[in-house]
């Protein structure tokens, strides 16, 4: 695997998407973030790997399309991101729910 600069793998991952198909998915170990367009497949398995202490199986990406956005008599566009949909290892899958889903 190639190497990353670690201080800027944290900034390629936004956030996790947590809708309804994504938490369907989670059972399945499949999670799903927003990350730059900009990220290849190597880096966000490099930045999942790093910033949740699991092993990253396998990574798909996609772009959905950009959406309308209207306001008043302006259109205009939401802003372009991307979303991977990384499968963890089966024996990791406790590290990352304990990340992302604090018990309070």
């Amino acid at each position: 695997m190639a190497k990353f600069d670690p201080r800027n793998l944290p900034d390629l991952v936004r956030r996790p998407i947590l809708t309804e198909k994504a938490t369907i998915m989670m059972e399945q170990d499949k999670y799903t973030f927003e990350v730059t367009p900009k990220a290849t497949k190597p880096q966000i398995r490099a930045a999942i790997e790093d910033l949740f202490q699991v092993k990253v199986v396998k990574v798909n990406t996609a772009l959905p399309p950009r959406r309308k956005k209207r306001v008043g008599k302006f259109i205009g566009f939401k802003p372009q991101y991307k979303k991977a949909i990384v499968t963890i290892a089966p024996g990791d899958v406790e590290k990352i729910r304990q990340v992302l889903f604090p018990e309070v």
